[in-house]
């Protein structure tokens, strides 16, 4: 597009980095997140640090017991994110704080709070002098209904008790307070000499007392932290448990009471279970080596290197944002998070060569979810499906690559195709950065660079991410952005707080699964995928396609795939289809999720940055990401696109699949080498199917489609509309 003598001179005298991305590498900060000050800084930053740090003393020197280790993990969370996210707005001055005594009240809570507190060091000095259990009197009275008390009360202040910005709220420090008794009690129990004795049949009512308040904190934190839609969903896994018995078909189940129920859940078998494994083991280590990459400002390297080697192309911004968000997919651990990282920088500079704002909000939406399938380094998710199916991280990994490729390349083709269709052109020379300056820094890579040759040279993710993230600071050192004690310092704060959401995520993603376990649900609807796929494959794959679609609709990936890999893929494991192949096709469409309308967060953030209505960019980034839609039933179909079967298979339908996707980006763009007529579009279709299929027909007759078409657009001798198009 055009530009105005001013922004060309400005252009042309500044630096020809002056533009160059920069804050890609900072933390947005939440509208609820507490801005301390002074000692309040200081305290919450060195518990910050002191989280980090036990997790990394925990994973690679001195490991602990493997229950407690996930109960000093969820605390540890709890702890920290009731002191940093508010569970209200703030009040903007001292005029407007809420009254005194809501203040007293609060206070007055902790008193249950911190009796339930003694009476677990109590209960701590009884077992140990060799009593076999405490009293179920003492349980109830003097630990259970206190705590319970404390918590359901605290919670409710904390929705209507407005205090400033930098200071805590006395409610919150119940809050915090209760965390430490359930954990504290569950510590006890667990490590008694009876448990270890008799196992989960050792049961005190103690135990339920502790996860019922253990669970009201994991969803009030996830509300703070991650919205609603997450809660509303845990809430009707919840309300099943109880009304399950009284319902119809396949749904109804015996029954469990509220004491069986509970007194199992806050076990692997639900909150301690692969969900809180992965976030207490894999997920913390990579958020770790996110933060140190952060802090080292690759981010801005990452983002700076796209420009330099996309941003002169035709659309140049849409391409970069392409490129930055597959990389910036590989530190950031959501869609949405990437969406803000990026999106900030790359949707102005889309609108500014033409892109409508829909369109910009759209490409970048749809570019960063697919960061959560971009290998090495791939969402939550992926180390959960690892934990639930036994498979080496490195495979899935390598499994990934076909996929992540295939989506990648869809969205550059719809990309280059609009931009050719609406004529755009690329940035200018002195509107990028210099590529040569960005080679000397190459280096920069590297820690990403050994992070795969560990994983690959076979040692374990928690030894190689813990190489990579040491790597990180010291390739530090040879850059601008020098990491000395300070910055680690900085970074080990980072980790702990940026930890914060996805460990209440993967908590309340194990309440759910808890109930699906306990309950039976998931086998009920294996039975009933059984049924369809007896009628046909297709329409079972597409009904799981919908459940898992439909179960991430506001959710996180993690929370997302966690649940529908509890309720979705052991069915089609039942119906024949490889655990790989089943895991893979519930992880897109749970990550998928997030561009999905209604509900898709991804698209809703671009669309606060583009400054388009949500519901328009969520169908647009849609018809985008319309190829992660059909990709995975091709799973099914043509196990070689995850790397199952010989190189020479793999090999084609690699290609195929590759052809079919460009017929298939030019189908919606209505655009291939020039216009595409309507019945061309058909029969574009039609060729893409048949290539994506992966078939050795289908692909002989895809590839006629294909030439076909392209000797018709090359035939036409339209000279405006050849010059449209290569541009």
């Amino acid at each position: 597009m055009s530009h105005t003598p001013d922004s060309r001179d400005d252009a042309a005298t500044d630096d020809p980095q002056a533009i160059n991305a920069e804050g890609v590498d900072d933390v947005a900060v939440e509208a609820n997140r507490r801005l301390y000050s002074g000692w309040q800084w200081l305290l919450f930053g060195g518990l910050a640090i002191a989280y980090t740090l036990f997790h990394l003393v925990s994973l690679n020197l001195y490991p602990l017991e493997t229950w407690s280790f996930r109960i000093l993990h969820i605390a540890g969370a709890l702890i920290l994110g009731f002191g940093l996210y508010a569970g209200t707005q703030f009040a903007d001055d001292d005029q407007r704080r809420s009254a005194t005594w809501m203040r007293w009240l609060s206070y007055a809570l902790l008193i249950p709070a911190i009796y339930a507190l003694v009476r677990v060091v109590m209960m701590y000095q009884e077992m140990n002098a060799g009593a076999m259990r405490i009293a179920p009197e003492i349980e109830a009275w003097h630990f259970g209904y206190p705590l319970i008390l404390a918590t359901v009360a605290g919670i409710l202040v904390s929705w209507s008790y407005r205090q400033l910005r930098d200071r805590l709220s006395p409610a919150d420090l119940v809050l915090m307070v209760c965390a430490m008794a359930v954990a504290g009690y569950l510590l006890v129990m667990f490590n008694s000499q009876l448990r270890a004795s008799t196992g989960t049949s050792f049961a005190p009512m103690g135990i339920s007392y502790a996860a019922i308040a253990g669970s009201l904190l994991i969803l009030e934190l996830t509300r703070r932290v991650a919205g609603l839609a997450l809660v509303i969903i845990s809430a009707i896994f919840l309300g099943y448990v109880f009304v399950g018995p009284y319902l119809p078909g396949f749904l109804g189940y015996p029954g469990l009471s509220v004491g069986r129920f509970f007194s199992q859940v806050y076990t692997d078998a639900g909150i301690l279970g692969p969900t809180t494994a992965v976030s207490s083991t894999y997920i913390i280590l990579f958020i770790i080596f996110a933060a140190f990459l952060q802090a080292s400002k690759v981010g801005d390297y990452f983002v700076n290197f796209a420009f330099a080697v996309a941003g002169r192309a035709r659309g140049g911004p849409a391409k970069v944002s392409i490129f930055a968000s597959g990389l910036m997919g590989m530190i950031n651990g959501t869609s949405a998070g990437n969406v803000v990282s990026t999106g900030s920088l790359t949707i102005p500079l889309m609108k500014k060569v033409g892109y409508p704002a829909r369109s910009a909000g759209a490409i970048e939406a749809a570019a960063s979810t697919g960061g959560q399938i971009m290998p090495p380094i791939m969402g939550a998710g992926a180390f959960i499906m690892a934990e639930v199916t036994g498979i080496p991280y490195t495979e899935i990994a390598v499994a990934a690559l076909i996929p992540a490729i295939l989506y990648f390349l869809s969205i550059y083709c719809m990309v280059d195709f609009e931009a050719a269709r609406k004529g755009m052109r690329g940035m200018r020379q002195d509107e990028i950065p210099q590529f040569r300056r960005l080679v000397k820094q190459v280096y920069l890579f590297a820690p990403i660079i050994i992070l795969i040759a560990a994983l690959f040279m076979g040692y374990s993710v928690i030894r190689a991410g813990t190489l990579a993230t040491a790597s990180a600071a010291v390739v530090s050192w040879l850059s601008p952005h020098k990491m000395g004690p300070r910055a680690i310092l900085r970074a080990l704060q980072l980790a702990g707080s940026m930890s914060i959401q996805i460990i209440a995520v993967c908590a309340c993603a194990g309440l759910i699964v808890g109930v699906i376990a306990l309950t039976g649900v998931g086998a009920r609807f294996s039975s009933l995928l059984l049924g369809l796929a007896g009628v046909s494959q297709l329409l079972a794959l597409f009904f799981a396609m919908c459940i898992s679609i439909l179960l991430g609709m506001g959710m996180p990936t993690t929370a997302a795939y966690a649940v529908a890999a509890s309720v979705v893929a052991p069915g089609l494991i039942e119906i024949g289809i490889q655990p790989l192949v089943a895991h893979f096709f519930v992880f897109y469409f749970a990550v998928v999720s997030a561009i999905t309308p209604p509900v898709a967060l991804a698209s809703y953030a671009a669309a606060g940055i583009s400054g388009d209505r949500a519901m328009g960019t969520s169908v647009a980034s849609f018809k985008i990401g319309l190829a992660a839609f059909i990709v995975p039933f091709m799973f099914f179909y043509s196990p070689a696109m995850l790397m199952e079967g010989s190189w020479l298979q793999i090999l084609r339908v690699g290609l195929t699949a590759t052809l079919g996707i460009v017929l298939l980006s030019a189908t919606v763009q209505a655009w291939f080498f020039g216009p595409v007529k309507a019945w061309q579009r058909v029969v574009m279709l039609i060729g893409a199917l048949c290539m994506i299929y992966g078939g050795l027909i289908t692909d002989v007759a895809g590839l006629a489609i294909g030439i076909a078409l392209f000797l018709m657009q090359r035939g036409r001798g339209d000279d405006g509309t050849r010059t449209a198009a290569t541009s």
